[in-house]
């Protein structure tokens, strides 16, 4: 095990205990809904945006558990849209993570619910004073991860991807989808450590630059494990996106051209980290985890 993977998984640890904290096992009225929140978020995923966070964080000394309680929030709205996603009036997916989806483990209405909780749950935990004592750091938080989960970020992208099913889209059409449905987050994520530590604005522009990088790496990465991977390791369906004829930049440039895209996006995001010296290996790790993995 690599450094960045011990990394990782203790994050990812950290992440589900804070999960587990958040939704205890329920009992009476709610309990259905309280299980298809916890199948929803726990024991799933590699945590990648919590990461991200904490990763941020350290190279501004902000405390664990408030970098932390920020990654969960955002790995909440991240678990929220993947239900959501899932659902048959979206991508009608039915496994997620090598299990059935929400949907179908429990029903359409119940997962419905449980995504809106999910997300419910995400402000409420970045809206109390243990992410941050000062209100107005929580009231930025709030801010940019609505921007970034609502209509002006991912929710957006995902309204231009079903619409996309209808139509061609250009080289730059795409870019701007998969800004918003995956880059959108990707960015909060990185810059938010950086506002819980109180970072310049440079400092703050550098990691979003970072972030986009990684985002669209990590879509075309997606991209080509839809075409080329193993379904097995992915734990759901490929090849999806080309029956549905989405709109996807490893459809439009061929495997390739993608590739070497992806090592043009490794250099640019290089370049953004300069700035942090030998104290963003970590990020600079991550980068390449998301292109070489292989699921």
């Amino acid at each position: 095990m690599t450094a960045l993977e011990r990394d990782l998984a203790q994050n990812a640890e950290a992440i589900e205990a804070i999960f587990s904290r958040l939704l205890p096992e329920a009992h009476g009225a709610q309990a259905r809904l309280y299980g298809a929140m916890r199948y929803a978020s726990l024991n799933g995923g590699k945590r990648l945006r919590p990461f991200l966070v904490s990763a941020g964080a350290r190279l501004f000394n902000v405390p664990t558990e408030r970098a932390l309680r920020v990654g969960a929030a955002i790995e909440l709205i991240h678990c929220y849209s993947l239900v959501h996603d899932d659902l048959p009036a979206m991508d009608d997916a039915p496994t997620r993570r090598g299990r059935p989806s929400n949907h179908v483990q429990f029903d359409e209405a119940t997962a419905i619910l449980a995504g809106d909780a999910l997300q419910s749950l995400a402000f409420e935990v970045l809206s109390d004073e243990a992410t941050h004592p000062k209100a107005s750091v929580r009231v930025e938080l709030l801010r940019l991860l609505a921007d970034a989960s609502g209509a002006a970020g991912m929710c957006g992208g995902q309204m231009i991807d079903l619409e996309a099913e209808a139509r061609m889209l250009s080289f730059d059409e795409i870019v701007h989808l998969q800004r918003l449905k995956t880059g959108a987050l990707f960015q909060f994520s990185s810059e938010s450590g950086a506002i819980l530590g109180g970072a310049s604005s440079p400092e703050r522009d550098a990691l979003r630059a970072y972030a986009d990088d990684l985002g669209l790496a990590f879509q075309i990465k997606d991209d080509l494990l839809d075409v080329e991977g193993d379904p097995a390791l992915a734990g759901k369906a490929l090849g999806q996106d080309a029956a549905a004829g989405k709109a996807t930049l490893v459809a439009l440039l061929g495997v390739d051209e993608a590739r070497s895209r992806l090592l043009r996006l490794q250099a640019s995001a290089e370049h953004h980290l300069q700035r942090f010296g030998p104290a963003a290996g970590p990020l600079r790790q991550l980068f390449a985890f998301v292109i070489n993995r292989s699921h």
